[in-house]
């Protein structure tokens, strides 16, 4: 999908967002392709709508990251510690 920016077209990405809840019951969003992008809301439609707009912010400051992660899966690792 192309959409029209101040002047510029721009092509629609797509980028794996990993979600879990806090200690305190907030949703969290990471998005693993873009180091630093994160954020947390109460609701899922409200995390969904900031890791966009996180998303936009990291692509604007960053650039488009270079290489491409295929979604492969989440295990889940259990450690004595």
């Amino acid at each position: 999908m192309m959409s029209p920016v101040a002047g510029r077209t721009r092509m629609a990405r797509e980028f794996n967002v990993v979600v879990e809840r806090d200690s305190e019951g907030y949703l969290v969003a990471s998005v693993p392709a873009l180091p630093g992008c994160h954020t947390q809301a109460h609701s899922l439609d409200e995390l969904m709508t900031r890791i966009k707009e996180a998303i936009e912010l990291v692509l604007e400051v960053e650039g488009a990251p270079t290489g491409n992660l295929d979604f492969v899966g989440v295990e889940r690792v259990c450690i004595e510690a």
